[in-house]
């Protein structure tokens, strides 16, 4: 039996608070039995109230990085999260067509929490052309699938669009709706296939979005079909909003480790 963690390879921005981006991605894998590699496809400068700067990094970098994961370990799936140009699309689409049996998971982050831009122009066409038709899973929320999808007149539309575009499957997120409790819901093969049902917590959060991706990518990393997966990786993403934490003046930060913080807790 293989007792080795499965890889997950991310494409995704660095964040110098540490609380979104690659570095999410890094502490929600590692918690969930993974081994992240992180390829950086921009360099942020942000708090957690919002974004100050960013740079991208050049397409061929992009390529160098993740060519010399995978020619190295066994990657078990793909997880995008910030791309920041075109270009890095691109790059991205380039290097992960050369491995269509690794499941890509794509969180189409263009906006920050605050709603600054996390791109240097709109990315929804390359998105669409070069990456949905890869995609196994994408993650947006509704205001992302929006964007996505602009012909769409309900979230049931959009949805199908993008399943039409390619994706397997579609999970858009609630967060962003004015409801009392947060909807999920999880489309594939045409139709609604399941909605999910959380507590509304009273905080906002730095890095939600790159936590369920990333936890979606570590459930099929280890093998779990994609309803299962999804559902798990819901599941961790909100106790590990439940138990974040605000150490700046802005948003709160999940707490990927949360269960060992729990399971550790003295008794009072």
């Amino acid at each position: 039996m293989n007792t080795l963690p499965p890889v997950v390879l991310c494409f995704g921005g660095s964040d110098s608070t540490g609380g979104a981006g690659l570095t999410a991605d890094m502490l929600t894998l590692a918690s969930l039995g993974c081994h992240p590699a992180p390829v950086v496809t921009a360099v942020t400068a942000q708090d957690t109230v919002g974004i100050k700067d960013f740079a991208a990094v050049p397409p061929e970098l992009i390529i160098a990085q993740a060519r010399a994961v995978l020619e190295d370990m066994p990657v078990a799936a793909f997880k995008t999260g910030m791309l920041g140009s075109t270009a890095a699309v691109t790059a991205v689409a380039s290097v992960i067509d050369d491995y269509p049996n690794i499941p890509l998971i794509v969180d189409p982050i263009q906006h920050s929490g605050r709603g600054d831009p996390l791109t240097a122009e709109p990315l929804e066409d390359a998105l669409r052309v070069l990456l949905l038709p890869r995609t196994l899973l994408i993650t947006p929320n509704t205001e992302e699938a929006r964007v996505l999808a602009p012909d769409a007149d309900t979230l049931d539309a959009c949805a199908q669009e993008l399943l039409s575009l390619g994706c397997d499957y579609v999970l858009i997120t609630g967060t962003h709706e004015n409801t009392p409790q947060v909807i999920h819901r999880l489309y594939g093969n045409k139709r609604l296939l399941d909605s999910f049902q959380f507590e509304r917590l009273p905080a906002s959060y730095h890095g939600s979005g790159c936590t369920l991706a990333a936890a979606c990518a570590a459930s099929l990393a280890h093998g779990l079909d994609p309803a299962n997966a999804i559902t798990q990786a819901l599941h961790y993403t909100w106790h590990s909003l439940k138990h974040g934490y605000r150490l700046g003046m802005g948003q709160h930060l999940p707490d990927r480790l949360y269960w060992g913080r729990v399971l550790n807790k003295p008794n009072e």
